[in-house]
């Protein structure tokens, strides 16, 4: 918990402060006993029901989905949080490429063939009809990063206008294992492939392609080939200005080697980008290729239920998860073709519930207003969430928290719960109370270096400058231990992470871990909901400026 020095003339405040905190946050459990592990089954086996199709948006899975979060979100009691509707209208896009089968390599030791899916993988986000690289200069910019607070600029002196730049994954420290760089081998925002298309397109550049790497993506080059001439869906910004690049992927490790080779270079300069003054460089090699592109225009939605505070109405506290999954698909070896989704978030989803029936039975009425939101499209890339943020309900400037949920534990109870990304915001240290509290202990994330804190939908919430707080289940499982609790994430993560396998199994899910971990976010929100004070960012978390 960060310490804080004050003149000895605001104790009174403090010490008002303290007693309203200590009143509505701690000593009791008013609404958290409200909420049940049979009522979050309830919801659950409803939302992971195959009358819902994956719940898929653009689809009949989307009209059940939110028709049924509306009711919920009526029967509650909550108030419609967009005016009269409880939805928000998210216009949208959905872009099928189809890449020619190869690309073609260029250079003064001539010529050769990459094969699509086996050496790249490339798609758009632009939706002109026919994409084209034709003889393209390549571009070779580092870790495709521009960061003022790291005194970082990899395009500094590179002119990649029209042309298709070449990057490394991750951050510089990540591979570089010096600590001084960026966060070390703590992921920042800069390390995300989607940073490195949204500057690259910023920059001017026609495409960008990444070199996939194992252990600086956290996924091997196979989950990046599941998105050869796919469909994805993006925002609908037609009439709005968009930078983006007209070719964006990846080329796996190997095919980087073989582009290098043709420019008269080795690997040996990869290892060079690490190291702070490092200067890109233009790469004697063109490509080309071509891609058609199918687009169809829809329109999916935000679900939002408002409970309206008593004294401070218009500071505003949102708890988000997702409602979205994949909808129907490739069969699995039992030949299910419906992905429910059911950890993954029709758990969370209930919990959203669960935590509007908590806050509706309060003797005391919130004192800030509380939104209840369901966001479209996590699966499809954060776009429920990013068009909120970037078309808030509620000013950005009096959201004072975000407490997103991302799937609940269906299973035994935990001694810890685990913080995704340390250090970010002082959300971190209320959680750790309102644990410590309960006779629990907030963990931390095994590996950093993944950069899950930038994979759900907080994120866009912070990027707008709203501090927020995301957590994931707990594996110090009550009686077994860490090992036991790896194993069953493991399980999971294995076995029926984005498979029909993600089912809601009333024999086995107790959901005893879930609702713990609900209740203390619960203890979060309520704390905030009541107390003077509000939470910031930390020092060094790179969205501390934005608010």
């Amino acid at each position: 918990m960060r310490s804080y020095l004050v003149p000895f003339s605001l104790a009174a405040t403090m010490l008002a402060t303290a007693c309203n905190e200590n009143k509505s946050a701690t000593g009791n459990h008013e609404g958290a006993a409200t909420m049940s592990a049979d009522s979050l089954a309830k919801h659950i086996a409803v939302l992971a029901s195959d009358e819902f199709q994956g719940r898929k948006p653009f689809t009949e899975g989307e009209t059940k989905t939110i028709n049924y979060l509306k009711e919920q979100f009526a029967q509650v009691g909550l108030e419609p949080g967009n005016g009269d509707s409880y939805f928000q209208d998210v216009p949208m896009v959905n872009i099928t490429t189809a890449a020619a089968p190869a690309m073609q390599v260029e250079s003064a030791k001539g010529k050769f063939t990459l094969k699509g899916y086996d050496d790249y993988v490339i798609w758009t986000d632009r939706t002109d009809s026919l994409i084209t690289l034709d003889k393209s200069d390549l571009v070779f910019a580092g870790y495709g990063v521009v960061a003022p607070e790291y005194n970082w600029n990899d395009y500094a002196g590179l002119d990649v206008k029209g042309k298709v730049v070449l990057v490394l994954v991750n951050d510089p420290g990540f591979n570089s294992g010096d600590s001084s760089l960026f966060k070390g081998k703590t992921m920042t925002y800069y390390g995300r492939w989607t940073y490195k298309f949204e500057e690259a397109a910023r920059q001017g550049a026609k495409g960008c392609l990444i070199v996939h790497n194992t252990q600086a993506a956290s996924y091997p080059f196979a989950v990046v080939q599941n998105n050869w001439n796919g469909s994805r869906l993006r925002l609908d910004n037609r009439g709005k200005s968009e930078q983006l690049c007209d070719v964006i992927g990846w080329v796996s490790g190997p095919t980087a080697n073989k582009l290098l080779t043709a420019a008269g270079l080795d690997s040996t300069i990869l290892a060079k980008a690490d190291v702070r003054g490092f200067k890109g460089t233009p790469l004697p090699v063109k490509l080309s290729t071509t891609m058609r592109v199918k687009t169809v225009y829809n329109q999916s939605h935000n679900v939002i239920g408002k409970l309206t505070g008593s004294k401070r109405p218009d500071e505003y506290i949102i708890y988000t998860a997702h409602w979205d999954h994949l909808g129907i698909g490739k069969a699995d070896e039992k030949g299910d073709t419906i992905y429910n989704g059911a950890f993954d978030n029709a758990s969370a989803t209930a919990g959203l519930l669960e935590l509007a029936r908590a806050f509706k039975s309060l003797p005391e009425k919130p004192e800030r207003t509380i939104l209840f939101l369901s966001v479209t499209a996590e699966e499809q890339g954060l776009w429920g969430s990013a068009w909120y943020a970037q078309n808030p309900i509620y000013p950005a400037a009096k959201t004072i928290a975000n407490i997103n949920m991302d799937g609940l534990s269906p299973f035994e109870a935990t001694k810890d719960i685990i913080v995704v990304g340390q250090g970010q915001s002082e959300l971190e240290d209320y959680l750790k109370e309102a644990a410590e509290k309960a006779g629990r202990y907030v963990a931390f994330e095994n590996h950093p270096e993944a950069g899950y804190y930038y994979r759900s939908d907080h994120f866009n919430f912070a990027k707008a400058g709203i501090p927020a707080l995301y957590t994931e289940r707990g594996i110090d499982v009550v009686g077994k231990g860490k090992e036991y609790g790896e194993k069953v994430h493991e399980e999971y993560q294995e076995k029926h992470y984005h498979r029909p396998s993600d089912e809601y199994d009333a024999a086995t899910w107790t959901l005893a871990g879930g609702l713990d971990d609900l209740k203390l976010l619960f203890e979060v929100g309520k704390r905030i909901a009541f107390g003077d004070k509000v939470p910031g960012w930390k020092d060094g978390s790179e969205f501390k400026a934005k608010r």
